[in-house]
C-alpha cells in the first residue's frame, strides 16, 4: 500500500469516526433528555400517600434528635440509621406539602441535587446504584407526614437535618401567620 492510499484510508477512517462520535453525541442528548424526563416523573411520583404501619414501626426505637424552632416548639422528630434518616413531622401541625419553601427549597435545592449528583457519581462508575441517596415524601392528602432519605452519608447528615429543621420552621412561621 503506498503512502498516498495509506492517507486516503486515514482520513477515510478519520471521517467514519467524527460521524460515529457526532451520532453518539445525537444520541446521548436523547438519553440525558429522557433521563431528565424520567427524573421529573420520579419527583413527581415520590408524594405517595403514607402506607399502613408495618409492625417493625410499631416498635420503633426512640428518636435521635428533635428538630424545634427558637422557642422550642417541636417540628420533627429524627430516627437515625447507619446510613438512612426518617424525619416523622409533629403530629400536631398540618404541614402543606405546598407550603413554600417546602418544593422550592427542600426538594428541588437539597434532596433532588443531592439525588442528581449521586445519579452522575453512578453514571461515571464512582458509586454503586444501590448507594446512590434516594428520598421519598409520605403524604396524607396533602399533609407531609414522613421523609425517608436513604443512603445518607456523615457528610450530609447535618446539612440535610438543618435544611430540614430550616424549612419546617419557615413553613411553621407561614402556617401560625
Amino acid at each position: 500500500m503506498s503512502q498516498e492510499d495509506e492517507v486516503k484510508r486515514l482520513a477515510e477512517i478519520r471521517d467514519i469516526l467524527e460521524e460515529r462520535v457526532r451520532n453518539l453525541e445525537i444520541e446521548l442528548e436523547g438519553l440525558r433528555a429522557v433521563l431528565k424526563f424520567v427524573n421529573e416523573i420520579l419527583l413527581e411520583k415520590s408524594f405517595k400517600r403514607p402506607e399502613l404501619p408495618e409492625p417493625a414501626r410499631l416498635e420503633m426505637k426512640p428518636p435521635t434528635s428533635r428538630l424545634k424552632t427558637i422557642t422550642g416548639e417541636i417540628l420533627a422528630e429524627v430516627y437515625e440509621e447507619e446510613d438512612s434518616m426518617r424525619v416523622t413531622l409533629s403530629r400536631d401541625k398540618e404541614f402543606n406539602v405546598n407550603t413554600p419553601p417546602f418544593r422550592s427549597f427542600l426538594l428541588d435545592r437539597v434532596l433532588v441535587k443531592m439525588r442528581e449528583k449521586d445519579q452522575e457519581a453512578v453514571e461515571k462508575g464512582e458509586l454503586l446504584p444501590d448507594k446512590a441517596f434516594s428520598y421519598e415524601v409520605r403524604l396524607d392528602g396533602d399533609v407531609i407526614r414522613e421523609i425517608v432519605l436513604k443512603n445518607v452519608t456523615p457528610e450530609r447528615r447535618r446539612e440535610l437535618k438543618s435544611a430540614i429543621r430550616w424549612t419546617l420552621e419557615k413553613m411553621f412561621e407561614k402556617m401560625k401567620g
